[in-house]
């Protein structure tokens, strides 16, 4: 993310407050219903504290930039903060409003707005109290921000030079040639690949801004997720409020064109790329699977067991603890819209890299063929379980997880039956779903680091 993000006093006390004031409890209600314009609203009313969450996405993420103006979605989103052209109708602030402007309208209002971008979704988020006196012209605001960026071409300019050398730094470091050479070795010529470049974003203007976030940022598409002290029909009239000054929507509201699917890899590969680093980077990998595959829960238990659970994970007893060969390994599925990359990480040095890669292919090719075992289940189940009501314990993670239950279309419930699907999944489900999913014979192998 490209913005910088503003956090008045009361609203950083606020969060602190929401960390220990929600009541946990199983029961998390959750409301879904269309507006006239399309929009879809998702609401779990908490009157613990008087906090209003909310966040609001677009089909608008990286997954859309054309290849040659790769970063686009990013830059998008981090200019909605740069400022507001003139409007009509703009209530109790001036028809046009800075960088600088906005920031102090922010923090008179003890309220928090943040846009970004991600692979799959630009999102924009407020935090305010939930006193209406506030959190309508918190709502104002942020529907003008929405509604009415004036993408600023001398901001333009400056920001571009401070992303295309922050690019340029991060060439200097072997992680940022491992994380992409995985990426392009796995995705291939899918958008999830795509990094911003220095060539890409001299290839971007406001222009193009402005025509994306008009085609992009429309309230049929609108999906909001809202969480705090506030009932539906307030609900209802801050959604309202909130998509009034996007842009006119197209007849019909057609769909956008579909993303490619990601391909499956065919055939191993593995490419190591010379880097003068102390440390060998590590990748191992393929496409995993899409959030919304029935598997999810027995590829999330199982990748506990293999290499998400920290210092009880088999990848770190065999590759750290028995034999010394790296600091830290890990594994972890990405699931989207699309399927993410399933991937083993680590660190090594760079004699050591070849052990260490054969190894951890071992300890995979295994556990794909045998499975966890019931004590090994069992313990993942009670760390993920027991850790859940962490997962709910304040409006802003509540929000995250609603949020997630609206874009991936998962079940008004789903929350709900977390913890009974969990345990319901059994060590054979484990063992056919990372079956189905990988298949180790056929990853993606990327070193970095050494003279090779």
């Amino acid at each position: 993310m490209f913005a910088t993000k503003k956090i008045a006093p009361c609203a950083l006390l606020a969060t602190a407050m929401g960390l220990f004031g929600l009541n946990v409890q199983a029961a998390v209600p959750i409301q879904h219903w269309a507006l006239p314009n399309g929009a879809q609203v998702w609401l779990s009313s908490v009157d613990t504290l008087p906090i209003l969450d909310l966040q609001l996405d677009f089909d608008a993420g990286s997954r859309r930039d054309p290849a040659p103006q790769a970063g686009l979605a990013s830059v998008t989103a981090g200019m909605v903060e740069k400022g507001v052209r003139a409007a009509p109708d703009s209530g109790p602030y001036p028809q046009a409003m800075d960088q600088n402007a906005l920031g102090e309208a922010w923090a008179d209002l003890g309220a928090n707005f943040d846009a970004s971008a991600s692979s799959e979704r630009t999102s924009f988020t407020l935090r305010t109290l939930s006193d209406p006196a506030l959190s309508g012209k918190a709502v104002a605001l942020a529907a003008r921000q929405i509604g009415e960026p004036s993408f600023p071409e001398d901001i333009w300019q400056r920001e571009r030079e401070r992303i295309g050398a922050a690019i340029k730094e991060a060439n200097t470091k072997p992680a940022t040639a491992a994380s992409r050479a995985f990426g392009q070795a796995v995705y291939g010529n899918h958008p999830y690949g795509q990094e911003a470049t220095e060539a890409t974003l001299a290839r971007i203007d406001t222009a193009a801004m402005r025509a994306r976030y008009e085609q992009l940022t429309v309230p049929c598409r609108a999906r909001l997720s809202i969480v705090g002290n506030v009932t539906r029909p307030q609900a209802e009239s801050i959604a309202m409020t909130l998509l009034s000054r996007l842009p006119a929507q197209p007849a019909g509201c057609a769909a956008l064109p579909p993303v490619p699917e990601i391909a499956a890899l065919t055939a191993p590969k593995e490419e190591r790329i010379p880097f003068d680093s102390a440390q060998a980077h590590v990748f191992i990998g393929e496409p995993g699977y899409r959030r919304s595959d029935p598997d999810h829960f027995a590829l999330t238990l199982g990748n506990y067991v293999l290499g998400g659970g920290g210092f009880v994970s088999r990848l770190t007893d065999q590759v750290r603890e028995k034999r010394g060969l790296t600091y830290s390994i890990y594994s972890g599925f990405s699931p989207g819209l699309h399927a993410g990359a399933f991937r083993i990480g680590f660190q090594t040095r760079p004699d050591q890299a070849a052990e260490a890669v054969k190894m951890s292919r071992e300890v995979l090719a295994k556990f794909v063929a045998e499975g966890p075992t019931e004590i090994e289940l069992k313990a993942a189940k009670d760390n993920l379980i027991g850790g859940f009501p962490l997962l709910l314990d304040s409006n802003r993670k509540l929000l995250g997880n609603v949020a997630n239950i609206a874009w991936y279309g998962l079940p008004l419930d789903y929350l709900d039956t977390w913890t009974a699907r969990m345990n319901a999944v059994t060590a054979a489900d484990v063992k056919a779903a990372f079956a189905r999913k990988l298949q180790p014979e056929r990853m993606v192998t990327v070193i970095v680091g050494g003279a090779q």
